[in-house]
């Protein structure tokens, strides 16, 4: 396999996976409190936004890699 076919088949899988999920989600844990031998903490849920063009484009691109990889084999 080329290397252009497997970057294609990569973006791809990264533009399906983009769209699907639509962004990045993680947990932060931050002290609320620290008075002592008393500790509480906050987690608090954040999420990055990829952007439905990104994951569209990324889409595009791995096909058009894809069937360029192709047409050249052929």
């Amino acid at each position: 396999m080329k290397s252009a076919s497997l970057v294609g088949i990569l973006l791809v899988a990264l533009g399906v996976l983009a769209l699907a999920y639509q962004g990045i989600t993680y947990t932060r844990r931050e002290k609320f409190i620290d008075v002592g031998p008393i500790h509480a903490t906050k987690d608090t849920q954040e999420q990055i936004p990829i952007p439905p063009i990104l994951g569209g484009l990324a889409l595009v691109g791995g096909i058009v890699l894809l069937a360029t990889g192709a047409r050249r084999t052929a």
